[in-house]
């Protein structure tokens, strides 16, 4: 593949500094404080960018900095068929050995290092997998990804920069972890020797769970792979429908404990694991079907752990506001011991011990509390909690660590619409373990969902419509934030684009460029791939065969307050709308010049067929239209979109829609390199059509994608329109003043 120089300068030296020429650094602190004022982190004179916000200093120190291993003296490793520039690194330990032993090892402070190290193993890797013409090829998309990564135009998924380049970089390793990858040059299936050689760049996994308690797949088993990807900064999720329900008979004799008994012990285990060692809490998504017989203990599991918080919190102040009053009296009233601790000849300890029994407090807390004044204490420390969501109220309960999902089919919902029956399924056998009302049901969810935010809600039907692998089987859950929807047993690495970055100074969007960025970010989404290592071997095989990836956009809301567009609007909708289809037939593209390059991914000829059914639905929903929609083989229902349309952004946003956009111009049987899946920062990680090739993300910016615009630039602006195309200033003013009326209207969300 080949590379044009767009946002960094040329340079005479590879892999030097001449790439952050356009940029000014400044010396920056970042530092945590309790509550109390004390510093608990603290991170003095390090080199970020000028003009990044502290938050985004924050970020960088406090989380993406690599604290400890990197070492003070480097040397190259030379390995034939690589350029030098691209050889990776380890500690020069001769020169190391003349330095203070306390200054030969430390952390990362500069953040020129973390973006040399991140965009250094992407070209690495992309240049042992073939993916580039030449080396000056090379050196380009090595420049033009440390430039977008210092200017903040795009951004990859946090096990990124934890893990990314920590090898090539700085020669970090350690032992395997259990990992498993496949060589790039054999397809073979490999145990990882190394914590880092292969680094673990994915943020999404979905793992499947088998009803087995300790055995490789099961129960037991799941929490390990979980802590190896809570280890390395990764989520995961999980749909735990296979495992047996409450009463249901063992292989052994007895009765299942039930579901419940083991999400409550893999939420104790990722709560006792910092994703990423010591960077955030474990993300993690649990999802069950709705026919499952433990549905109504799961969907109620946190309302009943939030009433404990309230009832911990309340009554912990309770208690130490009566216990103490208690304990105070004793102290001050004068007499005998006999007056003192007798509530008989003692009326304000009379008093107060009546008033405390009326609060509930126990009598056994209060014989306590008199029996310590007794002995000459005359205060008690009584622990209170609060309703902080990392406070000690919150660690005692369960189910703190995941994100709770129901999946519900489209018969569920038609049953809620006739307040029908529904079943509920034993695993052991298929037989009805009990029958209730869809109704009920769905109260009890929307009552939840109400009390607590959880559990959310899948649509199993529609997600499977869209599902463009059907022949690997079902989607039957998804990543911690529901961005990535696919097989089980398989991993998504993300990435996402600033828009900001994208707006020129008279207003206009930077079509060229942003195109430019999606090209150059599909291509390290897919390298990912390629150097990735995965905590399990299915996991490997699965995510080399399908190569999912995600590809997406952040600051939308930015963006349309400085076009001065209403967010909740159909103006609104209908730019985010071309901006997604732009990066979408975007990442198309590339993908047809990958795929010609280098093949197709594994399982695209089981799935070719359905992968141009679902691109068609794509290309009906950006005209605006269900007609013609076409669901999976077997879906339930005939109708496209029974709840709701295919949306409003192809009818207010494409514009030309007469004219064919990239993806509608695909031949009739396109070949995939990667697989693609929903993502809810707008994106596909989708490569194919080697048919196409040659194709160029420049000729994706058809006229259709530059009128996008036309009625969305400030006042003055010269637009990025074709010539004719321009409205008036006085056209545009008016129009601005209409939406900025249409804005306050109640509008029915639009999926």
């Amino acid at each position: 593949m080949k590379f044009e120089r767009r946002f960094a300068a040329p340079n005479e030296t590879k892999g030097g500094p001449e790439a952050y020429d356009a940029f000014s650094f400044a010396s920056k602190t970042s530092e945590i404080r309790n509550p109390n004022g004390e510093i608990i982190f603290q991170a003095k004179d390090i080199q970020v960018p000028n003009g990044w916000s502290q938050v985004a200093v924050d970020v960088l120190a406090q989380k993406y900095f690599r604290k400890a291993g990197v070492p003070a003296a480097l040397k190259r490793v030379e390995e034939e068929g690589v350029p030098s520039w691209l050889w990776r690194s380890v500690p020069d330990e001769a020169a190391l050995a003349r330095l203070p032993e306390d200054k030969r090892y430390g952390g990362e402070t500069q953040a020129t290092q973390v973006f040399d190290r991140l965009a250094g193993a992407w070209t690495y890797w992309g240049w042992k997998g073939g993916y580039f013409d030449s080396e000056e090829d090379a050196h380009v998309f090595y420049d033009e990804m440390r430039v977008m990564l210092c200017g903040q135009r795009g951004a990859p998924n946090s096990p990124q920069w934890f893990n990314t380049g920590l090898h090539w970089a700085y020669g970090i390793d350690g032992p395997g972890q259990g990992h498993f990858y496949v060589d790039y040059k054999t397809g073979e299936l490999t145990r990882s020797t190394s914590a880092y050689e292969h680094p673990q760049p994915h943020a999404c996994f979905i793992q499947s769970v088998g009803d087995d308690l300790v055995n490789e797949g099961g129960i037991m088993d799941l929490w390990v792979r979980e802590a190896r990807l809570f280890k390395y900064g990764s989520g995961t999720g999980s749909n735990f429908s296979s495992l047996r329900g409450q009463g249901e008979p063992l292989s052994g004799g007895g009765k299942s404990s039930g579901l419940m008994s083991f999400l409550k012990i893999g939420d104790r285990a990722a709560g006792a694991i910092k994703s990423g060692g010591t960077t955030r809490r474990a993300a993690k998504m649990v999802t069950l079907d709705i026919d499952h017989p433990d549905i109504e203990d799961y969907i109620n599991w946190k309302v009943i752990e939030e009433q404990k918080v309230a009832a911990l919190v309340t009554g912990s102040k309770i208690l130490s506001k009566h216990l103490n009053a208690i304990m105070a009296i004793c102290a001050s009233v004068d007499g005998s011991d006999v007056d003192r601790f007798n509530p008989k000849n003692n009326p304000e300890l009379k008093k107060a011990i009546k008033a405390a029994r009326k609060d509930q407090v126990p009598d056994n807390a209060i014989q306590r509390v008199i029996a310590f004044a007794k002995q000459g204490f005359k205060k008690i420390e009584f622990a209170t909690y609060d309703t902080d969501w990392d406070s000690d109220a919150y660690l005692t309960v369960s189910g703190q660590n995941s994100n709770n999902s129901v999946r519900v089919t489209e018969d569920f919902l038609r049953a809620v619409e006739d307040d029908s029956d529904w079943d509920l399924i034993r695993r052991t056998d298929g037989k009805t373990a009990r029958t209730i009302k869809a109704r009920d049901l769905w109260g009890q969810i929307s009552e939840a969902a109400w009390t607590c935010a959880d559990p959310g809600m899948q649509y199993h039907t529609t997600i499977n419509d869209w599902h463009t692998c059907p022949k690997g089987g079902d989607i039957r859950a998804s990543n911690p934030c529901s961005e990535y929807m696919f097989l089980d047993d398989t991993a998504c690495n993300l990435a996402s684009l600033n828009l900001m970055t994208f707006r020129n100074k008279d207003g206009s969007f930077d079509i060229e460029g942003f195109s430019h960025a999606c090209r150059l970010w599909t291509l390290v989404l897919e390298i990912s791939v390629t150097m990735a290592q995965f905590p399990s071997e299915e996991i490997a095989r699965l995510s080399y065969e399908y190569r999912t990836t995600g590809l997406g956009y952040a600051n939308l809301g930015g963006l349309l307050m400085a076009l001065g567009v209403s967010y909740d609007s159909d103006k609104g909708r209908a730019i985010a709308g071309a901006i997604t289809a732009l990066m979408t037939g975007t990442a198309y593209a590339t993908s047809a010049e990958m795929a010609g390059e280098l093949g197709t991914f594994a399982r695209y000829d089981d799935n070719a067929k359905d992968m141009l059914r679902v691109m068609r639905n794509h290309r009906r929903a950006a005209h605006g239209s269900s007609k013609g929609y076409e669901r999976s083989a077997g879906s339930l229902g005939a109708q496209a979109n029974r709840h709701g349309g295919l949306g409003r952004c192809g009818q207010e946003g494409l514009g030309s829609r007469d004219r064919a956009g990239p993806e509608e111009r695909l031949p009739q049987r396109p070949d995939h390199r990667d697989c693609p899946h929903r993502h809810h920062r707008s994106g596909h990680g989708l490569r194919h059509d080697r048919h196409r090739a040659r194709l160029r993300a420049g000729q994706v910016q058809e006229a259709g994608w530059r009128r996008l615009f036309q009625d969305y630039q400030p006042h003055g602006a010269s637009g990025i329109v074709e010539p004719g195309l321009q409205r008036s200033a006085d056209q545009r003013d008016r129009s601005f003043r209409r939406w900025s009326r249409q804005s306050g209207r109640l509008q029915r969300p639009v999926d």
